[in-house]
């Protein structure tokens, strides 16, 4: 079981979505799962034209790094190499976990991820869903899930989402972390890590929440998958 955790979080002109990210993530830290694990919370303020550091900088617990790699690969590793760097130990005993800012994570999220570390996984690449009030939220869902099997049967996704992501420190460390990509960081974090042969579960468990909007900050990334989706209107 890990007995450090943190949580990265990089954001790009996020003022209006971030508050309410973080303040997910801090209902997530507080789950009594997690009693006496200390979690802590890294903002890379990539970029920002906004208040975007203001922001995080306000928010309990939460260290902020500015940045201007403009670059999500490179924002997210920095976040992470930050807690390696600063908050010393055993990388064996270190969990780090990655959202983005215009996500939300279940109060379950972090103890699901533990749970999982405890039983000798070292990565959780979970799901994400959208708002149900969102247009395309069900479209979305019927493709999202094209290879779900039915009868509650456990569902090894195909799905990588930096939004919904945790990696024990030392696996990380081994499989390179995060490559300074624009965009698909996450999914080649993962294929590191399997090329390498940690131990990697694909869990639907514990989504997480996940912004309809489709003015994408990452070109090519899940904003500009639901741009291309057929609108309902036309479907």
């Amino acid at each position: 079981m890990s007995t450090r955790v943190t949580v990265v979080v990089p954001a790009h002109d996020e003022e209006t979505l971030l508050p309410g990210a973080l303040a997910a993530v801090a209902a997530a830290a507080r789950h009594p799962d997690l009693a006496g694990v200390p979690v802590r919370t890294v903002v890379v303020a990539d970029a920002c034209r906004d208040r975007t550091a203001v922001l995080a900088r306000s928010a309990a617990g939460a260290t902020v790094l500015t940045t201007d790699c403009r670059n999500a690969g490179a924002a997210r590793h920095e976040g992470v190499r930050h807690a390696l760097d600063n908050w010393g130990g055993n990388l064996d005993d270190h969990w780090i976990a990655t959202t983005d800012a215009d996500s939300t994570v279940p109060p379950g999220w972090l103890a699901h991820q533990l749970a999982q570390a405890g039983a000798g996984w070292e990565a959780v690449v979970g799901t994400v869903t959208l708002p149900p009030a969102s247009p395309l939220a069900a479209r979305h869902r019927a493709l999202y899930e094209a290879t779900r099997p039915a009868g509650g049967v456990a569902w090894h996704h195909p799905h990588v989402h930096g939004a919904n992501l945790g990696v024990a420190a030392a696996a990380y460390v081994d499989a390179g972390g995060f490559p300074p990509l624009a965009t698909g960081e996450d999914r080649a974090l993962v294929a590191a890590l399997e090329l390498r042969g940690h131990r990697v579960l694909r869990s639907a468990h514990v989504p997480v929440l996940t912004s309809a909007r489709l003015d994408a900050r990452a070109p090519d990334g899940f904003g500009a998958f639901l741009a291309s989706m057929p609108h309902p209107t036309t479907a």
